[in-house]
């Protein structure tokens, strides 16, 4: 019976412990409200810029070689593809790098 209890005692200060650490990170760790901010405003430009360069070269397109299919709408989805991938990249690379963070902290 208190071979229980105690194994309960050390899971219950392992949690603790382990939630402090996570604190005292969080204190020393710069990052900001603003890098959150910063993060959903990458990812927001990498979308939108391909977007609107492909509607520009498709609205010149569609000026100076006319075609039966539209030039504009076709690039706008292409841009909005190649958006979503470029920031799908960027989000899964940063995302890498904290897991490698967080599993040198507990090395």
């Amino acid at each position: 019976m208190k071979e229980e209890e105690s194994k309960k005692t050390d899971s219950f200060e392992k949690i603790i412990g382990q939630k402090e650490e996570r604190k005292m990170e969080a204190r020393r760790d710069k990052r900001s409200e603003w890098y959150g901010l910063s993060f959903f405003g990458m990812v927001g430009w990498s979308i939108a810029v391909p977007t609107v360069l492909g509607v520009a070269l498709g609205i010149w397109l569609d000026k100076n070689y006319s075609q039966d299919f539209s030039w504009t709408l076709s690039l706008l989805i292409a841009g909005l593809l190649m958006g979503c991938v470029f920031a799908w990249n960027w989000v899964q690379k940063e995302n890498k790098n904290i897991q490698q963070k967080n599993d040198e902290k507990h090395e």
